[in-house]
This record gives structure tokens, C-alpha cells and sequence, in this order.
């Protein structure tokens, strides 16, 4: 079969930014074929121990990046995939860009990050704070105790809780521990706006991460300054001196590429560039999800649950709500699980015997594939472990960071596959109850679109998702949603005259595909994880609602000897 680009056809590029490595994809905007895709590791990945270069050691619940390697990201997938392709330079009409979110970072006025300044290299809050840094949850909690008792009521919007991992909790924990580096910033920024700054010189920033991160929404903007100063004076005025009031909606065109950013790239000066998004929102018109009804879940290292709804209302303990965050006309809704893949990569890594790594080599398989395989061979219910799934905390329904996980269960005879699927159920059994919240507050979910890496990965997971929630699952017809759905809103910026779209309902309805598989729950399987579910609730409830916190009083025990200096 020719796959040689037609002389015809117009292309966009997406570039994802993901919390290990940035991925970029060609897509062909007429047919939503996929050219060429090309992904690179960021050399300093997850900063949560060791301040690079430095013998600086973190604290717990930190995870800092280095905003170099989002900039070798452009300067090495998209050659790589223009290289791949062949196609002409002239043909390529638009890029966007997706992002994890919250990841912020402190900036002179020029978009230069502190970090990068010899006088700040070696201060870890000059650094990027990583969506997952979670050091912030003191100032969090005090947000939400100020907010509710001089009675705002923006935190409806965010399921009454404003998490740790979001941008002003981020922001005051810099200005409490690194006053002289929050006076050193002329700008806070979101990682996604700040690399499409980079590429076309203009901050513009976007409604999205703005929305869900910032506390900021159509209807009444930010919080006055009022509040902010209600938490400390000197953050009283951070929206107009660090931030701005004027944001700019998905699918717009942010700029075309610098001169610098074409030599990066290897595209043509002025090539529009999209406002830039959030990398779970971007992949829901990917997945071909353009109303309500259907829940896109984007499952990798976490998970992230995206539905529509007609019109706003308060579910408690999502991760927030927002008008035409997600799809135009839609309240665009956010929950999510904070420890997917991650808690699976943990057992890999640390609890694994070394004869299972030797026998998955033996069959030419890797170590998840291996598990995986023995796994499927258990029946609901036979290996008698349940989990919960905090190994990274709570994000949604409790949005606690100081949970922690649980294995129940386990005996002398329990092997590392039980434990490996208990770990797998136990995510399944965190989505389902957050369906169950969703549609308890008249939020409709009757079928789940999958997308990301773990759906193309594993398919026992995509199995045990649809017997856990009883629905039926479809995946993506992309691996790569994030970057998909950011070149449909390349192709929205460089609009319908130079080959795009107006809108993302037509670039979703010409490019977006399903796989034509489908995962369906099973009866019987069903029947089991119904009563498996019932005690996970019951857990949930009591570890997590504050019957029992030892779960946080071994954290403030664990916290205090590593601090004890005897």
C-alpha cells in the first residue's frame, strides 16, 4: 500500500507533554491519518529526590521538572516526524500543544524560567512544579478554610475542594518557603502556556487550565483580590502582577512560529500555533466524544475522567467544572484517580522475585505482559486481595494527597500475580466510583471511551474496567490521544481557508475514529465484582472519611523521624 503523503493534503502537528517524555504526531487533517509520530524521554524526567547538578535533596511530595526538556522536545520530535513523513513544509498548516496540569513555573517578564538563571539554579522553587507535586497540601487546606469561612462559593465548581496539585496552593507554597524567589517573578505560568510562548513569542494564556487549575471561570473571572489578600497581603494583587485576566478560548490561534522556533522545529515561519490546552481535555473530540453520555477516561500513569454535561452542576469532590472547557457549548467536566500505571510500575519495580523476570525474558515478553498473562487466568474473587487505590493519594471523590494505599488479604500463598491484579481491580473499582458520583448529581456516563497508553497495552485492565463499572468500553482509534486531539486544534487555528477547520465538531468528525473492538461486561464477572465493590466502598469510606486516618497519622510519624536529626 502507498502511504506517501497526497499532493493534496494538508497536515497538522500535536505535541504532548506527558510526565516522563513529550510525544509528537503528523496527522493528515482530511482522513485524521497518522504519518509519522516520534516521542522523546525528558533527560531529567521527574525530579523527586535530588535537585540536578546539586546535592539538594527534596522533601516528600515533591516533584519538580526542568523546562529545558519540554524545548527539546520541539527541537527533536517534530524534525523527526517531518523527516519521517516527507511531506512539504508548505502543507504542514498548523501545531498545538497539549500538557499536564497543573505544572506551573516561575518566570522573569520575558518568559525566562528562574531555574534557568545561575542565581536561582539551585533554589528547587525556581523549578517547574510538576502536576503531581503535592508538598502544597498545608496551603490547600488553608484555601479551602478561608474560602469557606468568609463564604465564596467558587469552591461548588471544584466538588468543594481546591487540591493541592492546583495553581494558587502551588503558588503561596512558593511565596511561604521562597519569598525572595516569589518577589524574583514577574510571571506564574502554566507549563502549556508558557512552551506556546516559547514557540511564538506571545503569552497568551489559555481558559482551560485556567478554569480547572486557577479558580478562574466565564461567569465571574478570578477571585477578587480580596480573597487573595485574605490568604496573605502580599498575594493580594498575584492575578494582575504575575498571572492575567485575559485568557483566550481552545482552537484560537495563539501566533505563528518565531524565526527561533522554525529553526527548532524545522517548519515554516508563522506556521499558526493553537492556545494551548490540558492533555486529558484535548483527547475527548480525539475520541470522538462531542456531547453527553459518554465518559472519555484517559488511563496512564493516573487516570482522568472527562464527561459533558447540558448545563453546570455541583458534583462533590470532581476536580472541577467549567463552560466550554472541554467542547464548545458544554460544561466540560474533570474527575480523576491520581495512581494508575504508576501503582502497577511500583509492584514491577519493587516487589517482583527475580524468577518471574527470568521466565517473562525466557517467552520474549516483558514483566507487565508476563503478569498480565498469569493474571488472566484468575477468576473475580479467587485471589481474595483487595486494594485501594492511593498510592498516590485521592484525587476525586476525597481530593486528600495524604491517603495512602491498601492491600487487604494477602496470605503466605498469595502470589505476585494476585497482587498484580488486585492492584488492577482496585483502579477499576476508584472509576466506578466516581461514575457512581456523576450520576448521582444527574451526570449521565452510559459508555466509556478509553483512551492512552494502558488501553493499548492491556487488555485484561479494558476487561476488568467494563465487569467493575457494567459498562460497555471503546478505545481510541489512536494511541495517541493527547497528541491527536492537539493537531485536530492545529488544524482549528489555522482555520478553513488554509485547509483546517472552523470548528473542533468538524475537525472531530473528519479525523476522530473509534476502534472497531469493544469491551463488554461479563455477567457472571459482573455479579462477583458487584459484591467486591461493596467492601472496597466500605474501606473507602472508612479510611477515607475519617473513622480511621492512621493512614495519615503514619505519614506525620514517617515525616517526623526523617526530620529528626538524631
Amino acid at each position: 500500500m502507498n502511504t506517501s503523503p497526497r499532493a493534496t493534503s494538508k497536515y497538522a502537528v500535536g505535541v504532548d507533554f506527558g510526565t516522563e517524555s513529550g510525544r509528537t504526531v503528523l496527522v493528515d487533517v482530511t482522513t485524521g491519518r497518522e504519518l509519522a509520530s516520534s516521542v522523546h524521554l525528558y533527560a531529567n524526567g521527574v525530579i523527586d529526590e535530588t535537585l540536578p547538578g546539586t546535592m539538594i535533596t527534596l522533601k516528600p511530595d515533591w516533584a519538580l521538572q526542568d523546562p529545558n526538556d519540554y524545548l527539546e522536545v520541539f527541537k527533536t520530535t517534530i524534525p523527526a516526524v517531518l523527516a519521517q513523513s516527507g511531506v512539504k513544509l508548505d502543507d504542514v498548516i498548523g501545531i498545538g500543544i497539549d500538557f499536564t496540569a497543573c505544572t506551573m513555573l516561575p518566570t522573569t517578564a520575558d518568559g525566562t524560567p528562574l531555574c534557568f538563571l545561575p542565581e536561582w539554579r539551585n533554589k528547587p522553587h525556581a523549578w517547574v512544579k510538576l502536576w503531581k507535586h503535592h508538598a502544597a497540601q498545608p496551603e490547600a487546606i488553608k484555601l479551602n478554610q478561608i474560602a469557606r469561612e468568609l463564604g465564596y462559593t467558587f469552591l461548588d465548581r471544584y466538588g468543594g475542594k481546591i487540591s493541592s496539585e492546583w495553581f494558587f496552593p502551588k503558588a503561596w507554597q512558593i511565596l511561604n518557603e521562597a519569598p525572595a524567589v516569589y518577589a524574583a517573578t514577574d510571571r506564574l505560568i502554566e507549563a502549556a502556556d508558557w512552551v506556546v510562548w516559547k514557540l511564538t513569542g506571545v503569552e497568551k494564556r489559555n481558559e482551560c487550565t485556567a478554569g480547572y487549575k486557577a479558580i478562574w471561570s466565564k461567569q465571574d473571572g478570578f477571585p477578587p483580590d480580596e480573597f487573595f489578600k485574605a490568604l496573605d497581603p502580599r498575594m493580594e494583587h498575584i492575578v494582575d502582577e504575575k498571572m492575567s485576566r485575559t485568557l483566550y478560548p481552545l482552537g484560537a490561534k495563539a501566533g505563528g512560529l518565531t524565526e527561533e522556533a522554525a529553526r527548532w522545529t524545522g517548519l515554516n515561519q508563522d506556521t499558526p500555533v493553537a492556545v494551548a490546552n490540558v492533555d486529558a481535555h484535548v483527547t475527548v473530540p480525539a475520541a470522538t466524544v462531542l456531547e453527553p453520555g459518554r465518559m472519555v477516561i484517559i488511563m496512564g500513569t493516573s487516570n482522568c475522567h472527562m464527561v459533558l454535561g447540558k448545563e453546570e452542576r455541583e458534583v462533590p469532590g470532581i476536580c472541577g467544572v467549567v463552560q466550554d472547557g472541554i467542547i464548545p457549548g458544554f460544561s466540560g467536566y474533570e474527575a480523576g484517580q491520581s495512581c494508575v500505571g504508576d501503582s502497577f510500575a511500583w509492584f514491577v519495580e519493587q516487589c517482583v522475585p527475580a524468577a518471574y523476570m527470568y521466565q517473562a525474558e525466557a517467552l520474549g515478553l516483558n514483566i507487565h505482559q508476563f503478569l498480565e498473562d498469569k493474571a488472566a487466568l484468575l477468576k473475580p474473587g479467587e485471589s481474595g486481595l483487595l486494594a485501594l487505590d492511593w498510592w498516590n493519594g485521592n484525587r476525586t471523590i476525597l481530593v486528600d494527597v495524604d491517603l495512602t494505599g491498601l492491600l487487604l488479604g494477602l496470605t503466605l500463598a498469595t502470589r505476585p500475580e494476585e497482587i498484580y491484579r488486585a492492584l488492577i481491580e482496585s483502579t477499576a473499582y476508584g472509576t466506578r466510583i466516581i461514575i457512581d458520583d456523576f450520576e448521582a448529581n444527574g451526570i449521565p456516563v452510559k459508555e466509556i471511551v478509553a483512551a492512552g497508553g494502558l488501553p493499548e497495552r492491556n487488555k485484561l485492565l479494558m476487561q476488568i474496567y467494563a465487569d467493575v463499572t457494567g459498562r460497555p468500553i471503546r478505545q481510541a482509534g489512536t494511541s495517541q490521544g493527547g497528541a491527536f486531539g492537539s493537531a485536530m486544534h492545529g488544524a482549528v487555528a489555522a482555520g478553513k481557508e488554509a485547509g483546517g477547520y472552523d470548528s473542533i465538531f468538524e475537525a472531530s468528525r473528519h479525523m476522530a475514529r473509534l476502534r472497531e473492538d469493544a469491551f463488554n461486561p461479563i455477567p457472571h464477572n459482573q455479579e462477583v465484582y458487584d459484591r467486591l465493590y461493596r467492601e472496597y466502598v466500605t474501606l473507602y469510606d472508612y479510611f477515607g472519611r475519617g473513622a480511621n486516618d492512621v493512614m495519615k497519622r503514619l505519614k506525620r510519624i514517617r515525616e517526623e523521624i526523617l526530620v529528626d536529626p538524631h
